[in-house]
């Protein structure tokens, strides 16, 4: 049987260093908010694989439906022989979508691909070609997803030339010294400086940041977005990658807002661990490009769609969104209860399930990426799998299984407090 400290050894000198790994123990099977190594040893999944198990791992329902499509069909390839699946769930994401009016819907197998066609999208639906973006963003590797990612390194590091006409204004962090007020007025600044307003396709931006830190757009920003998009005729993008299908305690994140978009970005737990991404937009944008302009070989994998069509009702059957409400506001109680004896912490907050603690130096503003790193490798010898992130790499982020039981919950936030105070 092979052993981890092998398998490490293996995987070094087979994969590039570039592929940036957490563990040294490799996985061989998982059940729901728990995974276990080769060598039999547990841990309890806060990381979900990047925010992509919100149904958890194995939900059964998800299991049984890719079994039955597996007895059917695997790939026909959508735009050479359709099939009805993939019709039945862009009906669906239509439907629910938070977006105004008539709606349409094309599914790719990645994140960044969505982001991508988003912007072919808004470029063609628009005939502008400039972008914003937010410092902090993550929207993808891709070379229009770096361009548009609001972080150097390591998404952007030697990778540059960046695609031309993607501008960047401040995201508002108002424990950073960034008011929504001081990020429109960036913006305006942004259209006297570098790009006319009416040069600009599109707006893009996650409601509450991933990478970045889970800072939560505020409201009133939210809302001077839409008002400046609609009055110099811009697209607003909302990237929900990560904070769609319940991890906020709201099918999006953008419900919170009482904002719409006009195009908007899923993937990760849209499938519950099957490769698929989604871009919803309002019709007449969405039929902008010309047929043939958007696609790829495994777009809209059957096995995936049968997938998230299961991850949809799971969400609306066990009643996700309320059960990831009440875990966030447990989990925020018990991260602010330890604010006595971990000074290091800055900052608890989120929504619904999508929360984060920030940590800063013990009596000072400046961040601590160390105290972080040392929580998460503490975590992880007691059996929790923690991320971090943050421009300044000194958050911790929590993206456990929605469906995690409530003792697996306990036993993680009591190694979560022994790590902190270790």
């Amino acid at each position: 049987m092979s052993k981890n400290a092998d398998l490490h050894a293996r995987r070094l000198a087979a994969t590039p260093r570039g592929v940036g790994v957490l563990g040294d123990f490799f996985a061989e099977r998982a059940e729901n908010s728990h995974v276990w190594d080769i060598e039999g040893r547990r841990f309890i999944d806060f990381a979900a694989g990047i925010a992509v198990l919100n149904t958890g791992h194995r939900h059964p329902k998800l299991i049984a439906a890719v079994k039955s499509q597996l007895d059917a069909f695997t790939h026909t390839c959508y735009q050479v022989v359709p099939y009805e699946g993939y019709v039945r769930l862009a009906e669906k994401l239509n439907e629910i979508v938070p977006i105004a009016g008539a709606k349409k819907t094309a599914f790719f197998s990645t994140g960044a691909e969505a982001v991508e066609n988003a912007i072919k999208v808004a470029r063609a639906a628009t005939g502008r070609s400039g972008v914003i973006a937010f410092s902090g963003a993550f929207h993808g590797r891709t070379m229009m997803g770096m361009a548009l990612t609001g972080k150097v390194n390591p998404y952007k590091l030697n990778f540059g030339p960046m695609p031309a006409d993607v501008f960047h204004a401040p995201f508002p962090i108002p424990m950073h010294g960034v008011s929504s007020a001081d990020a429109i007025k960036a913006l305006n600044m942004l259209f006297k400086a570098d790009i006319d307003p009416k040069r600009v396709a599109a707006i893009i931006l996650e409601p509450v940041q991933g990478e970045g830190g889970f800072y939560v757009a505020p409201q009133d920003f939210m809302a001077e977005l839409r008002k400046i998009c609609d009055e110099h005729g811009i697209l607003l993008i909302a990237d929900e990658i990560q904070t769609g299908f319940a991890r906020t305690g709201k099918t999006f994140a953008m419900e919170h807002f009482n904002v719409k978009p006009d195009l908007m970005t899923m993937a990760k737990s849209l499938a519950g661990g099957f490769p698929l991404s989604a871009l919803t937009g309002r019709a007449e944008l969405m039929d902008a490009p010309a047929p043939g302009g958007m696609g790829g070989t495994y777009a809209g994998s059957p096995l995936a769609v049968a997938a998230a069509l299961a991850v949809i009702e799971v969400i609306d059957e066990e009643k996700l969104n309320d059960r990831a409400a009440r875990l966030g506001a447990a989990l925020q109680e018990k991260l602010n209860s330890l604010r006595g004896t971990v000074p290091q912490i800055a900052d608890v907050r989120g929504l619904g399930f999508m929360v984060a603690v920030e940590f800063n130096q013990a009596g000072s503003q400046e961040p601590d990426a160390d105290f972080a790193k040392k929580v998460q490798t503490e975590a992880l010898k007691r059996g929790l799998i923690l991320l971090t992130c943050g421009v300044y790499s000194n958050v911790i982020r929590f993206l456990a299984p929605i469906t995690i039981d409530d003792n697996t919950f306990a036993e993680a936030l009591d190694i979560l407090e022994a790590a902190m105070k270790a």
